[in-house]
C-alpha cells in the first residue's frame, strides 16, 4: 500500500457514498478524515498537515466573489416568486404561437431570458413545466420535442451569465491558476476571476441558445406534426407590441443593470449582484407579487440553498487537502502530463471524465471534487484559463440533462401529466445533449468564441 493509492482509494470511496445518497459535505469532509486517520496509522500521512485546514476556511471567509452567491440566489429566487416567468412565457407564447415550432421557440428565448435573470434551473423547468406543457401537447407537439426543449432550456441559467456555477468556478480557477504559476516559475500570473469567465460564457451562451432554436426550426421542417402551430388567435398586433414591451423589458433593464455593469468594469460581481437582488425585489412588487411573507420565504430560500453551497465547500476543501497529502495531485498531474497528445489528450480525458460523472453526480460536487485537482495541471499545460472556465462550464450545465440522474429531468418528471412518460423524457432530451456536446467541439475548435470578448474588455 502506498500513499498515492490510498489517496485514490479515498477518493473512489467518496464517489460511492455520493451514489448512494449520503449528505455531500458530511461524505467529503468525513471521508477525509476517516481516511487521513487510517494514513497516520499506515505512516503514510502526516496529520499535522489538517492544520492548514483553517487557514483554507479563513480563505473561503475572505472570499469577496463569493460574497455574491447568496446575493445571485436572493435574486433569482425573487425572481421566480414575482410570476416573471408565467409572463414572460404567455407573451411568448402569443408572439410565436401561430408559426410552426413557435411555442417551442418560445420556450427557449423564456429560457434564455430567465437564465440571464433568475439562473435557478429548478424553478426555470418547473414554471416552465407547468405553464407550457400543457399548452404544447394540446396543440399537438410531440411529448419528446416538448420535454426536451423544456428540459435543455431550464438549464441555461448554468451556463448564460451570471451564474452561480461561474461565480463558483471562478474562485476555484483563480486558485488553480496560482498554482498552475508556481508549477511553471511564474511568480506574478495573471489573475482570473468570475468576471472573466461572465464574460467568456456570454458567446458561447448565445451559441447554445441559437443550437437550440436552429434544432426546433429543423424539426418543424423536417416534421410538422411534431410542432403545429396555435390555431388560437393573438391579440391585435398593436396590443400585443404593448404587452411585449410591458413584459420584456424590465427584466432586459435588469440583465443589463446587472451584467452590463460587470462586462463595462463599473461594478464587481458582489456589487451587481446586491444591484440585481434589490431590482428583483422591485419587479415583485411591480407585479403585486411582494410582501413580508413573500420576503421572509425568500430569505430562508436563500439562507438554506447559501448555506448547502458553502457546507459544501468547507467539505470539498478537507477532502482536497487530504488528498494532496497523499500525493494524489502529483499523480494525477503525472499520468496528465505523460499522455500522447499532451495537453489536447490531457484535455479529452478530463472532459469525458467530468461527462461521465455528471450522470450520476451534481455539479456543485463535481466542481468541488474534480475541479480544483485537474484545474492546476490544465492551466500549466498552458490552457487558457478562462476558455478551461467555459468548456467545463458547458459540460457541468449538460449533467443536469443526462439520465438517470439528471436533476432538470426530475424536476419536469415530478410537474409532467401521467401522458408524458418518462422514456420520453429521456428521449427528448438526446439531441440537446448532442447539441451540448457539438458546442463543446465548437468551442475547442474556435476557442475565440470564449477568449475574445475577455480579451477585448479587460487589455
Amino acid at each position: 500500500m502506498t500513499e498515492e493509492v490510498l489517496g485514490f482509494l479515498m477518493f473512489a470511496t467518496a464517489i460511492v457514498l455520493l451514489l448512494f445518497g449520503f449528505p455531500v459535505a458530511l461524505t467529503l469532509g468525513g471521508t477525509a478524515l476517516l481516511f487521513a486517520l487510517i494514513g497516520d496509522t499506515l505512516d503514510l500521512f502526516n496529520l499535522g498537515l489538517l492544520g492548514l485546514y483553517p487557514l483554507r476556511v479563513f480563505g473561503v471567509m475572505k472570499s469577496e466573489a463569493l460574497v455574491a452567491v447568496p446575493l445571485f440566489v436572493f435574486m433569482g429566487v425573487m425572481l421566480e416568486r414575482s410570476r416573471l416567468a408565467t409572463q414572460l412565457l404567455e407573451t411568448m407564447g402569443l408572439m410565436f404561437g401561430r408559426m410552426r415550432g413557435g411555442l417551442g421557440l418560445s420556450v427557449v428565448i423564456v429560457g434564455t431570458l430567465l437564465a440571464a435573470s433568475t439562473g435557478i434551473v429548478g424553478a426555470t423547468v418547473v414554471t416552465m413545466g407547468l405553464m407550457s406543457l400543457p399548452a404544447m401537447l394540446k396543440a399537438g407537439y410531440s411529448p419528446r420535442l416538448s420535454t426536451g426543449v423544456i428540459c435543455a432550456s431550464g438549464t441555461l441559467g448554468q451556463i448564460i451569465p451570471p451564474s452561480i456555477v461561474l461565480v463558483l468556478l471562478g474562485d476555484i480557477l483563480q486558485g488553480a491558476n496560482e498554482q498552475a504559476a508556481e508549477l511553471k516559475g511564474n511568480l506574478a500570473p495573471e489573475p482570473v476571476t468570475a468576471i472573466d469567465l461572465f464574460a467568456g460564457a456570454l458567446f458561447p451562451g448565445l451559441m447554445l441558445v441559437l443550437l437550440y432554436v436552429a434544432w426546433v426550426l429543423f424539426t418543424a421542417w423536417r416534421d410538422p406534426k411534431a410542432c403545429p402551430a396555435l390555431i388560437d388567435e393573438a391579440p391585435a398586433g398593436e396590443a400585443l407590441g404593448g404587452r411585449v414591451v410591458k413584459t420584456v423589458l424590465p427584466p432586459l433593464i435588469l440583465i443589463v443593470l446587472v451584467l452590463g455593469s460587470i462586462l463595462v468594469g463599473a461594478a464587481t460581481p458582489t456589487e451587481s449582484a446586491a444591484v440585481g437582488a434589490v431590482g428583483a425585489t422591485f419587479l415583485a412588487w411591480r407585479n403585486k407579487a411582494f410582501s413580508f411573507k413573500v420576503l421572509n420565504e425568500v430569505a430562508r430560500a436563500t439562507t438554506q440553498i447559501s448555506t448547502m453551497v458553502f457546507v459544501i465547500l468547507l467539505g470539498a476543501s478537507m477532502f482536497s487537502l487530504v488528498f494532496r497529502g497523499f500525493g494524489g495531485d502529483v499523480l494525477v498531474e503525472e499520468f496528465l502530463s505523460s499522455l500522447p497528445g499532451g495537453a489536447f489528450s490531457a484535455m479529452l480525458l478530463v472532459m469525458v471524465v467530468i461527462f461521465l460523472l455528471g450522470f450520476f453526480l451534481d455539479f456543485i460536487e463535481i466542481i468541488f471534487v474534480v475541479v480544483p485537482i485537474v484545474a492546476p495541471i490544465l492551466i500549466a499545460m498552458d490552457l487558457n484559463p478562462m476558455w478551461l472556465g467555459v468548456m467545463i462550464g458547458i459540460n457541468l450545465q449538460t449533467s443536469f440533462l443526462t439520465p438517470p440522474f439528471g436533476f432538470s429531468l426530475f424536476y419536469l418528471r415530478g410537474v409532467a401529466p401521467d401522458s408524458v412518460r418518462t422514456i420520453d423524457i429521456y428521449r427528448g432530451v438526446i439531441p440537446f445533449i448532442f447539441i451540448q456536446l457539438i458546442a463543446l467541439i465548437l468551442l475547442s475548435l474556435f476557442p475565440a468564441i470564449a477568449t475574445w470578448l475577455p480579451t477585448v474588455l479587460f487589455k
